[in-house]
């Protein structure tokens, strides 16, 4: 469990590209400018009781993008990326933590483009 509120993640992996994104999941962990260690983390950390998904969006009024993480009851994971700027809405289903980090990553740093 990460259990730090507010704190910077960046244990040896690149940042996300752009500035002012959050993840925050629903035990109320909070990461600014997630790395790809963060984020996978934050999703390893989710369970099917009381954590069950991380958010991810720019920290800003009505964010025009997201992308959610949520465990699903069968096992895995449902990924929701939502980007109303380039009229893209994803849903997709994983079991890898390691694949989803490294695919948010991915996306997160296209947002910055």
């Amino acid at each position: 469990m990460l259990g730090h509120r507010n704190q910077q993640h960046t244990r040896g992996e690149s940042p996300v590209a752009a500035r002012h994104y959050r993840a925050d999941s629903e035990n109320g962990d909070h990461v600014d400018d997630p790395s790809e260690d963060a984020l996978f983390l934050l999703i390893d950390d989710l369970n099917d009781t009381d954590n069950t998904f991380v958010v991810i969006q720019p920290d800003q009024d009505d964010p025009t993008w997201f992308a959610s993480v949520a465990v699903l009851a069968n096992g895995g994971y449902e990924i929701v990326r939502r980007d109303s700027t380039r009229h893209q809405h994803d849903v997709v289903v994983a079991t890898s933590t390691d694949h989803i980090a490294g695919d948010l990553t991915k996306w997160l740093a296209a947002r910055a483009s």
